[in-house]
């Protein structure tokens, strides 16, 4: 336990930052676990109405240091680029 007064502030501002921390973690999760289920059961018109959202909260995360600019960045790019490819493959099959 903590003994000094400023080690007790430290306790106080850690339990707030995990639980901050812990919410923007889990929006993004839920989000992105969203739109891959959509991407896989072919819903891609509901996964790209979603991509704003995404980037909102990924932004958002990115600005209040839960997780670093490049991650968000990174994470942006690949989820875009999974819609482009599963959207492209969708229209292939009518091509010659």
């Amino acid at each position: 336990m903590p003994i000094t007064k400023s080690a007790k502030k430290s306790v106080r501002q850690n339990l707030r930052r995990k639980s901050r921390n812990a919410f923007h973690k889990k929006r993004v999760k839920d989000l992105l676990k969203k739109v891959q289920t959509l991407v896989k059961e072919n819903k891609i018109k509901e996964a790209q109405e979603l991509l704003p959202q995404v980037y909102k909260i990924l932004d958002k995360a990115a600005k209040v240091g839960v997780i670093k600019k490049n991650t968000a960045s990174r994470r942006k790019s690949r989820i875009t680029k999974g819609l482009k490819t599963k959207s492209g493959s969708q229209k292939s099959p009518e091509q010659p």
